[in-house]
């Protein structure tokens, strides 16, 4: 699979509230340096698979909408808007944030990722 398919797949996916559709895109070796709004995080594989049982408990349902996906060679630029329905208004779907994200593929697997992501 090209590393645009699977960055595509994992986007479409519910990896992010799922951890063993998460599992299934993660390098052991993952690391995710992420710029937010509120700080900076590091992440391993261990730790964003805690991140992804968080969301699967605080979120009814999450969506992506990717609005840019960019290809060079093994790295995957990819600008989209995280949607999520918290459990305690069902009826309510927000914009959990804004986010960037510079992905490094290997051995098809998610490597590396570089991300910025700003509150809605």
């Amino acid at each position: 699979m090209k590393a645009k398919e699977l960055v595509s797949e994992f986007y479409q996916s519910d990896a992010l509230r799922n951890q063993e559709i998460l599992e299934r895109f993660l390098h052991d070796e993952l690391e995710v340096h992420w710029h937010s709004s509120k700080g900076f995080l590091k992440l391993n594989k261990n730790e964003l698979i805690s991140f992804s049982r968080e969301m699967e408990r605080s979120y009814a349902s999450s969506r992506i909408d990717l609005s840019h996906i960019i290809q060079e060679n093994d790295t995957v630029s990819v600008r989209y808007t995280h949607y999520a329905t918290p459990i305690e208004t069902p009826s309510e779907e927000t914009v959990l944030a804004h986010f960037v994200t510079i992905w490094e593929v290997k051995e098809g697997k998610l490597f590396r990722g570089y991300q910025m992501s700003q509150l809605s």
